[in-house]
């Protein structure tokens, strides 16, 4: 029986070039916010006064404690599914969208504009050209 759990995330990104095939990949560590711990734990009360994970946003600056630091683009998640204590998250985006910046941070949210940010990362810049279409796989690990 455990006394203490941790949680730890991780980012599988994908980018793809018109024809469909792997143009970049990365596989980063991210960062669980407090908003992120707090949503989890809210989740177990009758009535949740924080909303689940929804939306998926990518930036060019540093993320700070409660934002993007200088948010692009952000969409709905396109699935959420459990398997035993691991949830994954998919976020995609499209050709034409989220494009032509480099792209250097993520984070999750409980909304389609502003919210609470779960999680986020940054990582090295990320081109994601017009014809481009990326997915990232965002995985919280409770252990």
């Amino acid at each position: 029986m455990k006394d203490t759990f941790k949680i730890k995330g991780d980012l599988h990104i994908k980018i793809f070039n018109s024809e469909g095939e792997l143009k970049d990949e990365r596989k980063i560590h991210n960062t669980v916010k407090n908003a992120g711990l707090y949503g989890i734990l809210d989740q177990l009360l009758a009535s949740p006064s924080l909303s689940k994970v929804s939306h998926m946003a990518l930036g060019t600056g540093t993320p700070g404690a409660t934002v993007l630091g200088a948010e692009i683009d952000r969409n709905a998640l396109t699935s959420k599914t459990r398997n035993n204590a691991v949830v994954t998250l998919i976020g995609d985006w499209a050709a034409g969208d989220g494009t032509n910046a480099a792209i250097t941070e993520a984070g999750l949210f409980d909304a389609s504009s502003d919210g609470n940010m779960w999680c986020s990362t940054s990582f090295g810049a990320i081109a994601k050209g017009a014809a481009d279409s990326m997915e990232i796989t965002w995985t919280l690990t409770i252990s």
